[in-house]
């Protein structure tokens, strides 16, 4: 079992007082909820853009949950790819409206909250600094925490996209040569080591 877990690419938990559930470390997730309420409700029409364009121009499948809109999943990477170009243009009404994406699904959010944010909150409550934090990931959503900023070891495996890697190296970080979880053993490896490895 892990000792805290950061979820839908914002917020932090750690292990209840039982040990059995998992409750929000902080007030983290509490701001994050608030903000995000705050976002969608003074974005709305830019939104309403976005539903019309995926509705109308796409064949890709918008996603709910209990608040309302929280994403879309797109047919393929070609059509994820004008999606993310027409949001792009769209935002520009609403700067603080973002969105995270890996692969064909996307979720909305808002542009201060993504995975590197979570992980320096995390960092910050424990107090563990950034040249003590290694991060590993692979596509869009994880480069964020891949660019230097919270993390003093970032990496990612050899199957990563090209943008995570570049992120990577621009970090100074370590692109394994292995893919999947064996690169970020490999990745790891080669951190706790001194980085003695050959690249």
């Amino acid at each position: 079992r892990p000792d805290f877990i950061l979820t839908t690419e914002r917020d932090v938990f750690r292990p209840g007082q039982n040990g059995k559930k998992w409750e929000p470390f902080g007030d983290w997730n509490q701001r994050c909820a608030r903000d995000h309420a705050e976002l969608f409700s003074s974005a709305d029409s830019v939104l309403a853009e976005v539903v019309d364009f995926v509705t109308e121009q796409t064949k890709a499948r918008l996603i709910y949950n209990s608040e309302g809109l929280e994403g879309l999943v797109a047919e393929n990477d070609e059509e994820m790819a004008r999606i993310t170009e027409f949001i792009e243009q769209a935002r520009g009404k609403h700067p603080q409206l973002d969105y995270q994406r890996n692969t064909v699904w996307l979720r909305f959010c808002h542009t201060d909250y993504h995975k590197g944010a979570a992980l320096a909150e995390l960092a910050r409550l424990l107090e563990v600094p950034r040249e003590n934090i290694f991060a590993a990931g692979d596509h869009h959503n994880d480069i964020s925490m891949l660019d230097g900023k919270v993390a003093a070891m970032p990496s990612c495996p050899a199957n990563a996209i090209p943008e995570v890697q570049e992120a990577v190296r621009n970090a100074g970080g370590y692109v394994a040569q292995k893919d999947h979880g064996a690169g970020v053993h490999e990745a790891l490896f080669y951190f706790v080591n001194g980085k003695s490895l050959k690249r």
